[in-house]
């Protein structure tokens, strides 16, 4: 088989595991109801946190990020050196645009940050740590996630990974074009706020 075939394979998988929307899983199971119903719409974590449903967004958080560590760290094992980019950006893009859903998913966050980690647990750790930080302090989560993803690169550069930082920086670039609107939001400075139940962020 040859490279391109493998890459292609690597991708396609990765996306499929992407796919999987844990975020209208759990808002399901736990009472809420249609997660893309409520507030923005959206079936991240920070959506189903609006639903008041606590663990149902923590399972989100970390079932979405879990699925883009896994396509990483599976690709790393079982495919070709590099090829874990591959499974980077799949991963995220199924995300962001799972086929079963009519190609309109989450952000892509959450996700991101399992691929961070899973490609430099330093790197990624560092971006966690960033996002969390921000959160505190501005307690709005876009503009959390907005910062965090945007200096992804400059921690895989900064900890010797710098390989990465390449498919990191264009995935961030995805991550901050699908917030789009929140942007708007932040600049007319209507962005809800991490709790709130209104529709927006």
């Amino acid at each position: 088989m040859g490279d391109f075939q493998t890459a292609l394979i690597a991708l396609g998988l990765a996306y499929l595991l992407g796919t999987i929307p844990f975020g209208l899983f759990f808002a399901w199971i736990s009472g809420a109801g249609d997660v893309r119903k409520i507030g923005s719409g959206n079936i991240g974590a920070t959506n189903v946190l609006r639903t008041g449903k606590k663990w149902a967004a923590a399972a989100t958080l970390l079932c979405d990020g879990a699925k883009g560590a896994a396509a990483v760290l599976l690709a790393r094992h079982f495919l070709p050196l590099g090829l874990e980019t591959v499974a980077a950006a799949g991963s995220v893009l199924g995300h962001i645009f799972p086929v079963w859903l009519r190609f309109k998913g989450g952000k892509g966050v959450a996700t991101f940050l399992g691929v961070s980690i899973a490609l430099c647990w330093m790197a990624g750790l560092a971006v966690a740590a960033t996002w969390i930080l921000m959160a505190i302090g501005f307690r709005i989560s876009s503009l959390s996630a907005l910062i965090a993803v945007a200096l992804a690169p400059f921690f895989f550069w900064l900890t010797g990974y710098g390989i990465y930082a390449p498919v990191t920086a264009l995935l961030a670039l995805l991550v901050i074009v699908m917030h789009h609107a929140n942007i708007r939001r932040l600049l007319n400075g209507t962005e809800p706020r991490i709790g709130s139940k209104g529709r927006g962020a």
